[in-house]
């Protein structure tokens, strides 16, 4: 209530004008409101704060009434704001304020924390948001965190990521490559222009993979100046080819970001949303990849290399990295876990497949295939996502002709299977 009338009154101050219309009559019932020590029920026992605040907002409008029909120099505006702080605002304790504001803070902290731990409690694997949120917290304590912040519910930009894209383009492993897929998000950018720089084809995935699957670019077909636009989302839909379901192409490293990974095993924790695992999942579904043999990279602040993600609680549709690069080092990964192939359809809930408009379009196929039903997944609580200031459309159609792979025959046997938000 205090933090109201505080408001009100600095609201009202710049507005007077004449201070000769001015009745500060009210100014004791004002005082006893704004006083922390007051106690409104014992001095005026049938009179709420509601009616108080209700009669202090009249005569804040009267007056502002009656002031704009006068004017003062900015010698009389000053004197008589000076009369307002002393005459209503003087008996007010500064410290009992900002210590009931720092108590309120304090509550709707709380309050949020509750809720969010019962909406994470709700997901298949709160652990992780245990890791995320340190993670997303300790790089914007550090300062080490980039636009767009808060890094929260993104894969967090980091300082110098450039520099850890520098250190991965000297990996025999991206020299090798011709086809390189890289994920959409900031951190990665310098990736995507290290790739097209390369003159190697850059797949990335459409957004979320609401509106279509991938985008091929090819530095053959882009001009040089149009290179650095190109690692934008925006860039992508412009110089971008969709690439659909049933396009033949062979993809010869990974790279994903994180929020945190694994020194040891490789095990990493994305943004909570799935969508490297959907990725993979539907890649190694359709043959464009080979688990067994395809590298994944991934690209991170030495802060984000962690040591306490558990082995035996990753799901089995978690896709590992064989090499971590930060500013600073380059790790391959010793004891990696093993790669999962395929979607597993019975983790994929009815909630993620009602969002991805590829995932139904394969499911549709492979039912067809089979001849059978596939199953679903569970009912799952989504997690929360960043805010999206931009929403990009594009249309699918058939990508051209990679360096071909073998497509994968009808009612084939998928090992493992992959996919699913965390």
């Amino acid at each position: 209530m205090m933090l109201l009338v505080c408001a009100l009154m600095h609201a009202l101050l710049p507005t007077m004008n004449d201070h000769s219309k001015f009745d500060l009559q009210p100014r004791a019932r004002l005082i006893s409101l704004a006083t922390p020590h007051s106690s409104l029920e014992s001095e005026e026992p049938n009179t709420s704060k509601q009616v108080l605040l209700k009669e202090f907002t009249m005569h804040v409008d009267s007056l502002r009434a009656i002031l704009q029909k006068s004017s003062l120099s900015e010698a009389e505006r000053a004197e008589l704001r000076g009369v307002i702080r002393h005459d209503l605002l003087g008996s007010f304790n500064a410290d009992a304020f900002e210590e009931e504001r720092l108590a309120a803070d304090s509550a709707a902290m709380d309050a949020m924390k509750e809720e969010a731990e019962l909406a994470f409690a709700g997901l298949r694997t709160p652990w992780k948001w245990a890791i995320r949120q340190r993670i997303w917290d300790l790089l914007e304590e550090k300062n080490i965190a980039q636009p767009p912040r808060p890094v929260h519910h993104r894969i967090p930009n980091f300082q110098d990521a450039s520099v850890a894209a520098q250190r991965l383009a000297k990996l025999p492993a991206f020299a090798a490559a011709q086809c390189v897929k890289v994920n959409p998000d900031t951190p990665q950018r310098p990736v995507r222009r290290a790739v097209l720089e390369q003159r190697k084809i850059l797949l990335t995935p459409q957004p979320r993979l609401r509106s279509g699957f991938f985008s091929r670019l090819d530095p053959d077909s882009i001009s040089p100046d149009k290179l650095k636009e190109c690692t934008t989302s925006k860039g992508v839909a412009a110089f971008g080819e969709p690439v659909d379901l049933n396009a033949e192409f062979n993809v010869d490293l990974v790279v994903v970001g994180s929020t945190a990974v694994c020194p040891r095993t490789g095990a990493r924790v994305g943004k909570g949303e799935g969508f490297a695992e959907l990725e993979w999942g539907i890649l190694t579904e359709m043959r464009n990849l080979d688990p067994n043999r395809t590298l994944v990279v991934t690209t991170v602040h030495d802060l984000q290399v962690v040591n306490d993600i558990p082995a035996d609680q990753l799901t089995q549709h978690d896709v590992p990295v064989d090499i971590i690069v930060t500013p600073t080092r380059t790790i391959n990964v010793a004891e990696r876990a093993p790669k999962p192939s395929g979607v597993f359809w019975e983790l994929l809930s009815p909630q993620k497949l009602a969002q991805i408009r590829v995932l139904q379009q394969l499911k549709q196929q492979v039912e067809a295939e089979r001849g059978t039903t596939l199953p679903v997944g569970p009912d799952e609580r989504l997690p929360p996502t960043a805010e999206r200031r931009e929403t990009f459309s594009r249309g699918a159609g058939r990508g051209r002709s990679g360096r071909g792979r073998t497509r994968r025959g009808g009612g084939s046997n998928r090992r493992g299977k992959v996919n699913l938000p965390i």
